[in-house]
This record gives structure tokens, sequence and C-alpha cells, in this order.
């Protein structure tokens, strides 16, 4: 670095800004909590710096110098700004923030989430967007490029700095429609297992928790179908005799949304009676995003939406 060019002291414009606008060592000494002997070395310093007195004696006070009178306004400008500058961000107003939102959900995740945050955002925030994305990207190195800004679901595989919140624990029920062969005599695990069932994996697989657990009952379910997502499961299920499984909060609890898209289409849900492993919905997100105001107040509508539907 030159040595002529000057150093850049934030604690010097705050000095300056107090000294030329009280015009006195001891009240500005007194407005920044030191003492005034430290004040006349930092005003000492101002003049070897700016190459003027600044403040001179007249009489029983100071006044200022045309430098410095020149230079008042500018310094107090200087302060302020470095005051928004280093001051923590406060809650976002959610009404001034105009974003796009990137969220990544299964499909039935999705359909569970777009109601309830589109009415939020038109209440609360009516300039941001949602974009929602299929479970087609790896979560970890999308959060981490801000490809997606939030995924929402069953989080596995997370890089270790992803931040994750468990958000909702439910319990798989079946779907049959009105009138199904199933709903006619209580549900057994051999009944449950002769009937066709449609299986939902992004990956092609035919077999689940449900086949682990018809195997301790020496039991095979006939799967017809497997298909990639949940909504198209639900669409034959009303069509047919198809089964189709579907997310619910736990017994006794409220409506949930993950539910309200089998009750669109009319369908009924069966309590499986196989001790199924419970399915937790959570978020996650890149760690530079938890201080973001716009951010939070997107997670803070995620679990709005789902946890004060999905809970008792």
């Amino acid at each position: 670095m030159n040595s002529t060019e000057p150093v850049i002291d934030a604690n010097l414009a705050v000095a300056l800004d107090a000294l030329l606008a009280e015009q006195s060592v001891t009240r500005a000494a007194a407005r920044l909590h030191t003492s005034p002997a430290a004040m006349s070395r930092t005003l000492a310093r101002l003049r070897r710096i700016l190459q003027d007195p600044l403040l001179v004696r007249a009489g029983q006070t100071m006044v200022p110098t045309p430098r410095a009178q020149a230079l008042r306004d500018e310094a107090a400008t200087v302060v302020r700004r470095l005051g928004a500058l280093l001051t923590p961000a406060g809650d976002v107003d959610a009404a001034t923030l105009r974003s796009t939102f990137t969220l990544q959900a299964a499909d039935l995740v999705g359909a569970a989430l777009a109601t309830g945050l589109l009415q939020l955002a038109r209440d609360e925030a009516p300039g941001v967007s949602l974009r929602f994305r299929a479970e087609e990207l790896e979560a970890g190195p999308a959060l981490r490029e801000g490809r997606i800004d939030l995924e929402v679901g069953s989080i596995e595989h997370v890089d270790p700095e992803t931040q994750v919140e468990e958000l909702v624990t439910l319990r798989m029920m079946a779907a049959v429609r009105p009138g199904h062969p199933l709903t006619e005599q209580p549900l057994t695990p051999a009944r449950f297992a002769a009937a066709e069932h449609a299986v939902v994996s992004r990956r092609g697989r035919f077999t689940g928790p449900v086949d682990t657990a018809l195997a301790e009952h020496d039991l095979n379910r006939r799967v017809a179908v497997v298909l990639p997502g949940h909504l198209a499961a639900l669409a034959l299920a009303a069509r047919s005799d198809i089964v189709a499984l579907v997310p619910a909060p736990p017994d006794g609890a409220g409506p949930s949304p993950f539910t309200g898209e089998a009750t669109l289409l009319g369908l009924q849900l069966l309590d499986i009676p196989l001790p199924l492993p419970p399915l937790t919905i959570g978020m996650a997100w890149h760690p530079r995003h938890t201080a973001d105001g716009a951010h939070r107040w997107l997670r803070d509508a995620v679990r709005r939406t789902l946890l004060c539907r999905a809970r008792p």
C-alpha cells in the first residue's frame, strides 16, 4: 500500500462527527463515553490527517474552520450510514418483500404446501412468488449452490453444513375409493396384502416398508403399478380398486394438508393393520440463509402451513 494513502478508520469518522457537532472536546468526549484527554489526542490526529485545525479557540469557546463547516454534514451522513451498516438485521417487513422462492418437494408435499403458502403470501407478502421443483436435484449441492432455497419433505443424506428442522411426524394410511372391498369387513394384514397396490417410487422400486412389515406375517402384496408420484396413485385409486398410501396425522389429530388431495378425490382412509415406521416431514436449507429476513419469513410460513393444520 502507498504510504501516502489515508488509513480508513471508522472511529475517526465518529469522533469527527462528534467534535463538529458539539464544537467542544469535553462535550464530544462525553458523547462518545471517553476522556477529554483521549478526545484531544483524536482531534490532534484528525488535524494531521486533514491538514486543518478544524476547531480553533475563540475566547471561552471553540469555533469551526471553513473546512470543518464544509465537512460537518458529510461526517454526520457517514456516521449514520455506518450505524445502519453495522446494525443487526431486524425482522423483515413481509409486505416489502420482492422475492421468488424455489422449494423442492415431492408432489404430495407440494400440494399440501402450495395452498397455504399462497394464502399467506397474498395476506402478508404480495411481492413473493413461489416455484416448486420436483425431487429431481440432490438437495445438498442444490442448496449449497443456490438452485433451491428450501427442501421440504423426508430429509435424508444431507451435507454436514445443511440446517434441518423437523416439522411433523405422520403415519401412513390406505386410501381407497368408496365401496372398495377392503371397506366391507375389518381390515387384516392378509386382506390388505391380497388387494392390488400402487407403489410410489421415484426410482421405480416395487418394495418398501409395507413389504417389510408384511414379510413378518409371511405375506406378500400384489403391486400392480409403480408410479413416480403420490398424486397419480391417488387419482388411480379413485377410479379403480387400487390401494394407494397417503401420509396422515397421528390418530386423534386434526385435519392435515397432506390428506387434502385424498379428500378432494373422495377417497376413504383406512388404518393399516401393520406396525409401519412413522414418516417425519422436515425442511432443510443452507446456513447462509439462516439469518436472512426473507428466508426466515419463508420458513415460518412453511411451519404455519404444515404445523397448525397437522397437529391436534
